[in-house]
């Protein structure tokens, strides 16, 4: 699981795909099959091996205790450490640039192109991860393929809904939005019913949020063209999100405080926030941290900006990737396939609640197919099985985006202290960007 988002699925979108990983590549100097020139052999029958592995992801400790209990000659060492934005990256980086990386580690879809640009990941394709495709659902699967060749496995991703206080909709007679225009008709309905409570917060610290809401709006912020990106955040359909929002400040109905905090868990608890645009992997974070609403809350598709429509993003998605210098990576992928497809592995994570699942059936009959009492019987992921479906998966990412968010969240934030708006925040990081590609010597263009 993770925060930040995302994603693809048409083969056209794949083709584009590759052509700007090609990109990535020669950035880095060189063609794929410079990174790893040496092929491992497995170990011997019996022969003893340790991995360590780094991972944010909710109930990975159950699931790397389950595989030392069936694996005993090849152990796991589990290092928990902060999400990747919040410091985990970081930490991989260093590690890689002491040559004291772990074998394994989770990384997130949209920072694959950076660790490949930084030289850090390993070739799989040379182990026989090929023959995994199927395991997966496809536009996951290809979230770590770039120039024909695997990188990474992936692990979970983050369709997204709209979780909401059904009893607080309830008493104050508030259908669950269908259109962005009902949402905002909801906001002011519900803060004049009731002036401490607001149908949401604008987090303006966390611009992967605002990243999901402008690609359902149908934004394309990053392509190739040839052998150049093209950037366009300051797009009319990305501009348009951050209207609103910026609207529903001016009026007020909406907090401005940053998500996963301790303020906002407590407006969660208390019914000061009473709806939540998010991911799937969101119902473990209301459930862990309001534990007293249960049987309050439900769940309904995302708003659309044109009425029956129904288009859904995604926000978060992670894999689990082999680090360079990984000394036993035939064991170390052994893992990585076994984490994210074994069902007692899958079981666990989704215990957990570590997102939705990358396994191609992972979710018939699993604990995401039942009704949850905490959302009121509501057999509630059917939304998020729906919303994966509805999904733009031609989305891309740039090896910069780290910059792209901090660009957002500084200007973001600016906004709220009185210095623009978020619109001209967006219009701001779309001049950043350009400029952080272009300083790592790739050609760069704008517009679609």
């Amino acid at each position: 699981m993770s925060r930040t988002a995302h994603l693809r699925r048409s083969r056209g979108a794949l083709a584009a795909t590759l052509a700007a990983t090609a990109l990535v590549i020669s950035a880095c100097g060189g063609s794929t099959s410079s990174q790893d020139k040496g092929v491992q052999a497995p170990v011997k029958a019996g022969q003893k091996v340790d991995l360590r592995f780094w991972s944010w992801v909710p109930g990975v400790d159950k699931a790397v205790a389950k595989w030392n209990a069936t694996h005993p000659d090849i152990h796991v060492k589990l290092e928990k450490i902060p999400a990747g934005s919040s410091g985990g990256y970081a930490k991989m980086r260093a590690a890689l640039k002491s040559g004291n990386a772990p074998d394994l580690a989770q990384v997130e879809y949209q920072e694959i192109p950076s660790f490949l640009l930084e030289n850090g990941l390993v070739n799989l394709s040379k182990y026989g991860a090929d023959k995994d495709r199927s395991k997966f659902v496809d536009w996951q699967w290809q979230q770590g393929v770039f120039d024909s060749t695997v990188y990474a496995i992936p692990q979970a991703s983050g369709p997204m809904g709209l979780f909401y206080r059904s009893d607080l909709f309830k008493k104050w007679n508030i259908t669950p939005p269908a259109t962005w225009d009902e949402f905002a008709q909801a906001a002011q309905k519900i803060h004049d019913a009731d002036p401490k409570a607001y149908i949401s917060t604008f987090p303006a610290g966390n611009s992967a949020w605002f990243t999901a809401l402008a690609w359902q709006a149908g934004a394309k912020w990053f392509g190739v063209n040839g052998d150049t990106w093209t950037v366009n955040i300051d797009s009319p359909q990305t501009l348009k999100v951050a209207a609103f929002w910026d609207s529903l400040r001016s009026e007020k109905v909406i907090k401005t405080e940053p998500d996963f905090a301790n303020g906002w868990y407590k407006d969660l608890q208390t019914g000061a926030i009473t709806s939540w645009v998010s991911a799937q992997w969101g119902d473990a974070i209301i459930s862990g941290n309001a534990p007293q609403t249960a049987g309050k809350w439900a769940v309904a598709p995302m708003p659309q900006w044109t009425k029956g429509s129904n288009v859904s993003a995604n926000w978060g998605g992670s894999s689990t990737a082999v680090l360079k210098g990984a000394k036993h990576i035939p064991e170390a992928l052994k893992f990585a396939e076994w984490l994210n497809t074994d069902p007692a592995s899958v079981d666990l994570l989704l215990q957990g609640g570590y997102g939705w699942p990358a396994g191609a059936d992972a979710y018939k009959g699993s604990s995401l197919d039942k009704p949850s009492k905490f959302f009121g019987d509501q057999k509630y992921n059917e939304v998020f099985a729906q919303a994966d479906k509805s999904i733009d998966t031609s989305w891309k990412w740039i090896p910069t985006i780290d910059a792209t968010y901090q660009h957002l969240n500084d200007g973001f934030q600016a906004a709220l202290a009185g210095k623009g708006t978020f619109v001209s925040a967006v219009q701001q990081a779309q001049k950043q960007t350009v400029e952080d590609l272009k300083r790592k010597g790739l050609k760069v263009s704008t517009g679609q």
